[in-house]
């Protein structure tokens, strides 16, 4: 009689699995987010420096992420995805006890300032290795056949922790005062390490391990084209409030919303389109629907039609990265897929570092609007590479 196969995995078991592991990006970005609105407050505010300096101390933890992401990756693929996020969730830890210190220290500005900013670098790079693990962790556990929807739940899970976050943090610092934020960070850090302790993980897989620069390489051309994409991204979010302002328009904090449930919605709904389609097709017309959502926002008449543009825009860009995050993957070996994460998140990175100053110096020379408009012209540029990768592809 002919042995019975195991039944294959459920999708709902799969979507569980990898659940409990994003749990701990959701962690990692609840402690980033609940700062991220009030430090800025207690540098220029509180201590009395400039809003340039409070801008370098929020700032300086994004780039302790981008600078740390070839460690991440090879600390992922060498010593075990488990022992890469336990290192992150204590960085958090050392982040929130210096955050504390710092706060107590007021007194003494220049003090308050240094051990600040220590604080924000760990937690940049307790970031990046959490970002890199928890996705690779997946990976290892559900088949990297799953790639897309454990990328999409890693979004999930760290974007809507930053929406929790942020109002939380502001919240709590005007009942419990700054003091509050270190005391969180250790306390949420110290539950993720104690849940995580007795977490099975999964073996460190053997083989060649790529340099990063060779691993940096392959995945180059698909890193570009999510940079280009996901500076619409980094347009919007930062720049929305002064585009209404602009224009006389209130209500942009709506535009903001509006989009982060478009993106949300679309990943949950539609995730299945990466695997069915496959990366290339998913990520064409995701970009195609991005850049309709930016090109409303650069013509918008009105706060309606900006609104539908802040939507559609959500909701394309939201499957861009795990559909070429797919087909990149695909270009490393299994045994430097930490490597291959780490070199792709870099390209997302650098698209928030760059939105900034490219598009504050489009809106100084042309107006708020054309900062869209150049969006839009960036987002077909990826389009068009994605094509050509597709076309090279098959």
């Amino acid at each position: 009689m002919p042995a019975t196969q195991p039944a294959a995995p459920s999708s709902l078991s799969i979507t569980l699995q990898i659940v409990s592991i994003v749990f701990y990006t959701f962690i990692a970005f609840i402690c980033i987010g609940l700062p991220i609105a009030v430090i800025p407050g207690y540098v220029h505010g509180e201590l009395g420096f400039s809003a340039v300096i409070a801008g370098i101390t929020i700032g300086s933890q994004y780039l302790a992420t981008l600078l740390s992401r070839p460690m991440a990756g090879r600390m992922s693929d060498n010593v075990g995805t488990k022992r890469a996020i336990v290192l992150g969730l204590s960085g958090i830890l050392l982040s929130g006890v210096l955050t504390f210190i710092a706060t107590l220290m007021q007194s003494l500005p220049l003090l308050s300032l240094g051990i600040l900013i220590v604080s924000r670098l760990l937690l940049g790079v307790a970031q990046g290795l959490i970002g890199v693990g928890t996705i690779s962790w997946c990976m290892g556990a559900v088949g990297a056949e799953h790639t897309a929807r454990s990328i999409s739940w890693n979004g999930i899970a760290s974007y809507g922790a930053i929406a929790i976050g942020a109002p939380l943090g502001v919240v709590m610092v005007a009942d419990y005062g700054y003091t509050s934020l270190g005391i969180a960070l250790t306390v949420l850090s110290a539950m993720g390490l104690l849940l995580i302790r007795n977490k099975p993980s999964v073996p460190v897989v053997r083989g060649e391990r790529l340099p990063f620069w060779a691993v940096f390489g392959r995945i180059a051309p698909f890193g570009t084209s999510l940079c280009l994409a996901s500076i619409g991204y980094g347009t919007l979010t930062t720049f929305v409030t002064l585009y209404y302002l602009s224009l006389g328009w209130t209500g942009a904090a709506w535009c903001l919303t509006v989009f982060g449930v478009c993106f949300i919605l679309s990943r949950l709904v539609f995730i299945s389109a990466i695997n069915r389609f496959g990366g290339f097709t998913a990520a064409i017309a995701c970009m195609t629907i991005e850049t309709l959502g930016l090109t409303l926002l650069w013509l918008a008449p009105s706060p309606g039609v900006a609104l539908i543009g802040a939507g559609l825009t959500g909701f394309g860009l939201s499957l861009v990265y795990p559909a070429l995050g797919v087909e990149a993957i695909k270009q490393v070996p299994n045994s430097s897929r930490g490597a291959g994460l780490s070199a792709y998140a870099v390209f997302f990175d650098l698209a928030l570092a760059i939105a900034g100053p490219v598009m504050g110096a489009v809106a100084l020379n042309l107006g708020y609007s054309w900062i869209f408009f150049c969006a839009a012209l960036l987002s077909v540029t990826g389009l068009g590479l994605t094509l050509m990768l597709k076309r090279r592809a098959y």
